[in-house]
């Protein structure tokens, strides 16, 4: 039987799961949500399915649930008929979620204030293969505060997504040559407890209650405007991949609020030590872990997808934590249960894949261990590149490995090609100019006294901290910038960027900014940099240009690369024991698309403060144009040139 709301000829088909609830009621609301209309009793099935077929409910129709039986926390157990709970298969909700005491106390009643999800027609899309294959380069955004300041879009549209489909937004996209956007959560989530009294809002959604209801502060127009948003970005050559949490919720730990699954089957939903029914477990830091490995739990994630595949489209999606995807009671398991499943599945087998490979529960960090296609994100590369241009010692022959596509983790289970997505920075943490512009993060906004975030970013301040920022420091941030992101496009696998990095977007050295929904995370589109735009467009090109760089093969080192010390003398192995010199060249065979030529193509690396000769090996070379490539024999400090030969 199909869960959720069903519309049928006569009327909707209602159908919930719980294996521990007595009864389940169904509750109809008025067209405002406010005024209960009709309760009925739903008959408790085959296979732990509660269902009820009723005549005359149309699209529109409000509904919750409230689930009756046994209130014993300490045994896992939290019925209580007086809470509203959201079906975990709505496919749209008529409100935002908000924080109320009341969702956490026993006995309250929360019809008032829990969103009711809304009966909806199924509208199935036309489904297309993705454009973007591993190497492409996805562009991580976050839908509110990438549109909030466009100057172009309309105020009322701000903050949407609707606001991704305007042209100007369009044209940026393909200005700097995105091959997918990454969609930070989109889906219902609510605040986490501690934020409302500071004054402060979750603007990032990685607190998720819903999985499929997009949250209608983003999408107010719902499915539809999702449909179209990415029929739009098809149309420009862009895909669309959502970033999903399925590794927890926002009911929160044993404090937290009843919205749902707690409700429902909180023994079932979530994952609680084998002997203690009332500890949930935390492999999440956020209170709760979803049981992935249960058998609804897993089928919800598959409709899931499959739910935004079909009716809106979608090429794929990023998982965040994914590990807890392959976890089990007895640890993570790659090639098996809901990880298998997705892979499996008919509608979800041709859609792009992306691992975040870590969380905090034993053995959560699983880089290079999930099944193929999965792409996971590097943070091996990210620290080492982050090192490497900090100015750490010994470290030359990590800039190489990340370059080449951290081989040494990605071929560990007999594979030929790396799956790394490659990244210095991501919503979580500093952004790119922040990096370069603070040794130590500044939270203090908040309201944790800067306790929050990671301590340690392997930053740096290109100046004083606390200083004023003149023209010379500024100038200086600028250069280590475009060297990152030279870096970051010249390294094998696929690449993200994360929205504003490309113009040199700041948040004032906050590294977790998910409850700044103002100004601290709004993209300032007035001020962002147009020569590290111009810069980021340019490695774009280049890296479509020069297929080598988007490849995804392992090198062998058999005249598909080369490295080259600053006098263009082969590397030798005491070069790389030593691994501190500031320069290093990189020479690639490939084809040249914009010739037809088979060429080579040398990237120079320098990171010492003093412009440096280099050579080449062998004649014909030319410099490639860019805003900060002077020449090929002539280095600028903190740089990355190019160079073309045949």
């Amino acid at each position: 039987m199909r869960l959720g709301a069903t519309l049928t000829a006569n009327g909707a088909d209602f159908a919930i799961w719980s294996s521990t609830a007595e009864k389940i009621e169904l509750c109809l609301f008025d067209a405002d949500g406010k005024t209960e209309t009709a309760r009925h009793a739903l008959t408790h099935g085959e296979n732990d399915v509660h269902y009820i077929t009723l005549p005359g409910i149309t699209a529109g129709q409000r509904y919750g649930f409230r689930a009756h039986g046994t209130y014993d926390p300490d045994h896992g157990l939290w019925f209580d008929p007086s809470k509203l709970l959201i079906d975990p298969y709505a496919r749209e909700l008529d409100r935002p979620f908000r924080h109320d005491v009341r969702l956490m106390r026993f006995g309250e009643d929360t019809a008032d204030i829990v969103p009711k999800a809304i009966v909806t027609s199924q509208t199935k899309t036309k489904v297309t293969a993705p454009k973007l294959k591993p190497g492409g380069f996805v562009y991580e955004v976050a839908v509110r505060p990438f549109t909030m300041l466009h100057p172009d879009v309309l105020e009322q549209q701000r903050g949407t997504i609707a606001a991704l489909a305007h042209p100007s937004v369009i044209a940026h996209l393909k200005n700097i040559g995105v091959d997918a956007i990454e969609l930070m959560p989109i889906t219902a989530w609510i605040d986490e407890r501690h934020l409302p009294p500071l004054g402060l809002t979750n603007g990032w959604g990685y607190n998720p209650v819903a999985f499929m209801a997009l949250d209608p502060r983003l999408c107010p127009g719902g499915m539809s405007e999702l449909r179209k948003t990415v029929a739009t970005l098809h149309e420009a050559g862009i895909d669309t991949i959502l970033d999903l949490v399925f590794n927890h919720t926002g009911e929160s730990d044993r404090y937290g609020a009843t919205l749902s699954m707690r409700g429902l089957d909180n023994l079932s939903y979530y994952r609680h030590l084998p002997d203690a029914p009332d500890v949930l477990v935390n492999d999440t830091g956020t209170g709760n872990t979803v049981a992935c490995d249960h058998p609804i739990v897993q089928r919800l994630i598959i409709d899931t997808l499959r739910h935004f595949v079909l009716e809106a489209g979608i090429d794929g999606f990023r998982f965040d934590l994914a590990p807890v995807l392959g976890r089990t009671a007895n640890g993570f398991v790659r090639d098996g249960g809901t990880l298998s499943a997705i892979l499996a599945d008919d509608v979800l087998a041709d859609r792009i894949m992306i691992a975040e490979p870590w969380d905090i529960g034993p053995g959560g960090y699983q880089l290079g261990n999930f099944p193929s296609p999965f792409l996971e994100w590097n943070d091996r590369a990210r620290d080492d590149l982050r090192r490497y241009w900090r100015g750490d010692n010994g470290l030359t022959g990590t800039l190489a490995s990340a370059l080449a596509g951290t081989s040494s983790v990605f071929s560990q289970h007999g594979l030929t090609q790396t799956r790394s997505v490659n990244f210095l920075a991501a919503h979580d943490g500093f952004t790119l100019m922040d990096l370069v512009s603070h040794e130590h993060k500044h939270n203090e906004a908040n309201g944790e006294n800067n306790r929050d975030g990671h301590g340690e970013n392997l930053s740096w301040n290109n100046g004083t901290e606390g200083a004023t920022e003149d023209d010379s420091i500024l100038e200086n941030r600028r250069r280590d910038v475009i060297a990152l992101l030279s870096t970051l496009f010249v390294s094998r696998g696929t690449v993200m960027l994360t929205a504003g990095d490309e113009g040199g977007r700041s948040q004032g050295g906050n590294n977790n900014a998910y409850c700044q929904d103002n100004a601290i995370t709004w993209v300032d589109w007035q001020k962002l940099d147009p020569a590290i735009i111009a810069h980021t467009a340019f490695l774009s090109s280049l890296r479509k240009r020069f297929p080598a760089f988007a490849d995804t093969a392992f090198l062998t080192g058999e005249g598909d690369i080369e490295w080259f010390s600053a006098r263009g003398e082969v590397m030798t192995v005491g070069d790389w024991e030593r691994g501190d010199a500031s320069t290093l060249t990189m020479v690639l065979a490939t084809p040249d698309r914009e010739t037809g030529q088979n060429v080579r193509i040398a990237v120079l690396f320098n990171r010492g403060h003093d412009t440096v000769e280099a050579r080449l090996p062998g004649n014909n070379w030319q410099a490639l144009a860019s805003p900060y490539t002077i020449g090929r024999m002539n280095l600028p400090p903190r740089s990355v040139s190019f160079a073309s030969g045949l």
